[in-house]
């Protein structure tokens, strides 16, 4: 199996923002361990891909921005 990585860039990092802004919205902390998921996110945004978890619930309120799909 092949998987290709994708570079965290300027893009990642603008979706980064609205990623946080929204996290903020919801009442969730985007700090701390779930810090990485959100980066995660955004680098989905930023791409325009489905963001496969097996923990959606991390992700919670993100399904505006993005399509998460759980594998959980």
């Amino acid at each position: 199996m092949k998987v290709e990585t994708l570079p965290f860039e300027a893009a990642c990092a603008r979706a980064y923002g609205r990623i946080y802004a929204e996290v903020v919205t919801v009442g969730r902390k985007p700090r701390g361990p779930h810090a990485l998921d959100l980066m995660i996110a955004a680098t989905a945004l930023a791409y325009v891909l489905p963001l496969y978890t097996l923990n959606a619930a991390d992700l919670q309120g993100l399904d505006e921005l993005i399509e998460i799909v759980d594998l959980g």
